[in-house]
C-alpha cells in the first residue's frame, strides 16, 4: 500500500477547517479531482455515512462508495472503495493562531486494467504535490469563509 502525507498550518479554527472537510460544496472547491456526490444522508458528512462518488481521473469515468469512519473536531477519517481502494485521514490539531491540519492518502492497488491504470494515475497525482496542494487549499477555505457560508 503505497502512502503519501503532509501538513500544513490553518489561520482557522480546527471546527472551521473541519467544516471545510465535510461540506460537499466545499469539498469540490479543494479536491484534486472533479466529482460528483450522487446521494448524501444530510448536508454534510458524517461519522456512519455511506454515499457514492462518480467523478473522472485519467480520462476514465469512475465511481466510489464513500464511508465515513470518523468526523469530529479531531478530523475526519474516510474510505473510498471502487476500482481502487483510497483511504483518507485528515487530523486537526490546536495550534497557536489556529491549527495544523495533518493529511495522510493511503492507496489499495485496483484488479483490472482500468485498475492498475488508475492506481498509478493517482499515484503519479499524488506523487506529484495533489495532497499538498489540497491541504493548502482546505486551510485557505476554512481562513477565508468562502460564499458557501461555513457555520458560525
Amino acid at each position: 500500500m503505497a502512502q503519501w502525507t503532509t501538513r500544513t498550518q490553518a489561520n482557522a479554527s480546527p471546527e472551521q477547517v473541519l467544516e471545510v472537510l465535510t461540506d460537499p460544496d466545499a469539498i469540490k472547491l479543494w479536491s484534486p479531482i472533479d466529482f460528483e456526490v450522487e446521494d448524501i444522508r444530510g448536508s454534510r458528512l458524517a461519522a456512519g455515512d455511506v454515499t457514492r462518488v462518480t467523478g473522472s481521473q485519467a480520462g476514465v469515468r469512475v465511481g466510489f462508495d464513500v464511508e465515513v469512519h470518523a468526523a469530529g473536531a479531531d478530523g475526519i477519517e474516510l474510505s473510498a472503495d471502487g476500482p481502487i481502494g483510497i483511504d483518507v485521514r485528515y487530523d486537526l490539531l490546536p495550534a497557536v493562531g489556529g491549527s495544523e491540519v495533518a493529511a495522510t492518502v493511503s492507496l489499495r492497488g485496483g484488479g483490472g486494467i482500468s485498475g492498475r491504470l488508475l492506481s498509478r494515475a493517482t499515484a503519479a497525482l499524488l506523487s506529484a504535490g495533489a495532497l499538498e496542494g489540497a491541504a493548502r487549499r482546505i486551510a485557505r477555505a476554512a481562513e477565508t469563509k468562502p460564499a458557501y457560508a461555513l457555520a458560525a
